[in-house]
């Protein structure tokens, strides 16, 4: 069965950095892509930044870009986002997801972790 499960949330003060990962099992990650989601309490879910499974072709919002990092270990099974120059906007629940179809951000999604806190704040 499909499992994905972040782990590296953490909090943080305005600045810093933080890598979170994914670790993906029951799947084979070369054709999916995989997607970064944040979700704050009163807002809907946004996506972060997607990464192909396949060809490492990326994407990234706008509010990141610049800032965030996303790659993918194959051999691994491992999706990672490394964030840098943190700002109290990017606090929320981060999520990973993966999906079939080879669409980047477009999505769809099929299957979600279970999140990881991410706290920016002094």
């Amino acid at each position: 069965q499909v499992q994905l499960v972040e782990s590296g949330g953490d909090l943080v003060q305005p600045g810093g950095s933080l890598r979170l990962s994914c670790v993906t099992s029951g799947f084979t990650l070369d054709y999916y892509d995989i997607g970064w989601f944040r979700q704050v309490p009163g807002k809907e879910r946004e996506v972060v930044a997607c990464i192909s499974g396949n060809d490492h072709s990326t994407d990234y919002a706008e509010s990141v870009e610049g800032r965030f990092t996303i790659s993918v270990d194959n051999a691994e099974k491992t999706v990672y986002l490394e964030m840098n120059s943190l700002k109290s906007d990017d606090t929320g629940v981060y999520f990973c997801a993966a999906g079939e179809e080879p669409r980047l951000c477009d999505g769809p999604y099929d299957y979600w972790g279970q999140g990881t806190q991410v706290t920016v704040s002094s």
